[in-house]
């Protein structure tokens, strides 16, 4: 696998420098206006650049062609959906459930959405390889 730089480790990451990085990742292409204007009790506009500007240098984003639509920089992020997913979710489960992947699981089966077999199965196969995992430590006393 080519080296992409730095993972993105979110955890590692200023709230503020968070909060833009998930701006622009949920947005995909945005300048730092547009970025500035979605943020929650925003900072000057200067700040805004410097953190843009910070996470450029981590490697989490970088510039995009410039859309038709505007004169200004836009911003993407660099391509890493796995370890930002990894590190939002847990960050989410740390933050709304106490730490409790279970209570987390929980509440995501116990949405509205039914479950497809497909699903089904695939949630049965990772229960069945952690507990596999756990009779292979000596952890399975039941």
């Amino acid at each position: 696998m080519p080296d992409r730089g730095p993972k993105a480790d979110m955890k590692g990451l200023p709230r503020r420098e968070r909060e833009l990085f998930e701006l622009l990742y949920a947005a995909e292409l945005a300048t730092a206006s547009e970025l500035h204007e979605r943020m929650v009790d925003p900072p000057s506009y200067s700040a805004v650049r410097a953190l843009l500007a910070r996470l450029e240098g981590r490697r989490l984003i970088r510039r995009a062609a410039r859309r038709s639509d505007t004169t200004a920089i836009t911003y993407e992020c660099v391509p890493q959906a796995g370890d930002v997913r990894a590190s939002a979710l847990s960050s989410m489960v740390k933050t709304f459930f106490a730490g409790s992947p279970a209570a987390a699981a929980t509440a995501l089966l116990g949405m509205d959405e039914p479950l497809t077999p497909d699903d089904i199965e695939a949630i049965q196969r990772i229960i069945d390889k952690h507990r596999d995992n756990r009779a292979g430590k000596g952890g399975d006393h039941g």
